[in-house]
């Protein structure tokens, strides 16, 4: 099977500038590929794991990864999937960002392999150095106004306000593209689903600048089977950095997941094979369990490594599944009826955590309480029966103090 095979058996595929191109380009040659990554922030989130997984694929099958940082596209601010402009970035806070998301990329890619090994690169390095009238009279005569207003990235925009300075972020991204191609012979290009439109424009782009042709993937957004985003958490988003998203708390995320979405994620996310993953899809009820834990563990190992997967595993075996330790953790015993409209801070009144409800808003105003190994971020939080796994939810008060709650 070609890895155009195993990307499409795995669901990560969306769509493509041409399917048998695309498919007979890596089976025919070793491809240099890239997918970038803006540095918005100073770590990657679980939205982009599909695209980390995607390039790992391609680079175990013998093909070439550039992993691209918009230290340059940061200054402008990617219009996708927003209501308004991004804030503006200083150059300092872009140049930390991206020396944060190197180290997270090392993870997913091997940068020392000699045949095939990764290579980062920042796109700060030739944007920042163009200047504006050779630019624009060079390459701008290949874009279609009228085109670009019809993607959907822009056409959204119109109702709150879509600035000339936004408007170049698919310029850029399309230069992008060129640019690797003259430099390193990069010939695919591969993004999220809802980077469609930028995409595609590089590979028209380069077709019109060198007559020459490459081609691009985009990648299956990480949703739940309702379409909505996965990654997001009373606490915000799902992130790779340990210190912002802890072992634990990653590990607990993926295996709380929605019976209907555990199948598909293991595709996506993991390197199970496919044949253990069909086998799990004919799990139903609590043996989808099995499934969950694997998944989580499997995403854990990944971004966190093998000692921390096993230490969140342990972990969320003692205090959820009646293992070692279970028992010596004070409990609280509530009926379901009693959650109906109760928030955190009731719950920590019901279980005799708290003196008075003051005291649970400040706990939790400094960052002392956790649920299940999520930090809790407000005292309106309300508690529902998703909160519980096998029928149990564990508070932990600052450090040392740790209260189960289990549900009747």
């Amino acid at each position: 099977m070609s890895v155009f095979d195993t990307l499409q058996e795995r669901g990560i595929i969306k769509q493509a500038s041409d399917f048998n191109a695309a498919r007979e380009l890596l089976a025919n040659e070793t491809v240099t590929f890239y997918s970038g990554f803006d540095p918005t922030a100073d770590s990657l989130t679980a939205g982009h794991f599909v695209p980390l997984m995607a390039m790992a694929h391609l680079q175990r099958a013998g093909h070439k990864p550039i992993a691209l940082i918009g230290g340059g596209t940061a200054f402008v601010g990617d219009t996708t999937d927003r209501s308004d402009m991004r804030p503006m970035m200083s150059r300092e806070t872009i140049e930390y960002n991206v020396a944060c998301i190197k180290k997270q990329l090392a993870k997913f890619l091997d940068f020392e392999s000699p045949d095939n090994g990764a290579i980062m690169v920042d796109n700060a390095d030739w944007l920042l150095q163009l200047q504006y009238i050779p630019f624009i009279r060079e390459y701008g005569v290949h874009f279609s106004v009228n085109k670009m207003l019809t993607a959907d990235v822009y056409r959204r925009r119109f109702e709150t306000g879509l600035t000339f300075f936004e408007f170049n972020y698919q310029i850029m991204q399309a230069y992008d593209y060129l640019e690797l191609f003259r430099r390193y012979g990069c010939k695919l290009q591969i993004g999220g689903d809802d980077q469609w439109s930028n995409i595609l424009a590089g590979v028209d782009l380069i077709r019109r600048a060198t007559r020459e042709s490459v081609e691009c993937l985009t990648i299956r957004l990480l949703l739940t089977s309702g379409g909505k985003k996965m990654g997001k958490t009373q606490a915000g988003a799902v992130w790779l950095d340990p210190n912002k998203t802890s072992p634990h708390e990653f590990y607990q995320y993926w295996r709380n997941v929605d019976d209907a979405d555990v199948i598909e994620t293991l595709k996506l996310l993991t390197f199970v094979p496919m044949n253990e993953i069909n086998d799990m899809s004919m799990l139903t009820g609590s043996e989808l369990n099995k499934a969950k834990e694997l998944l989580a563990f499997e995403v854990t190992k990944l971004v966190h490594g093998q000692s921390e997967a096993i230490a969140a595993q342990e972990t969320a075996r003692s205090l959820f599944g009646g293992g070692v330790g279970d028992s010596s953790i004070p409990a609280t015993t509530i009926g379901q009826w009693e959650l109906n409209g109760m928030n955190i801070i009731g719950l920590l009144e019901r279980a005799k955590l708290i003196a008075s409800r003051g005291e649970g808003r400040r706990l939790i105003q400094q960052g002392g309480l956790r649920v299940n190994d999520v930090k809790v971020d407000s005292h309106e939080l309300l508690i529902t029966p998703d909160h519980f796994i096998n029928g149990k939810l564990l508070i932990q008060k600052g450090k040392k103090v740790f209260h189960k709650v289990v549900i009747e």
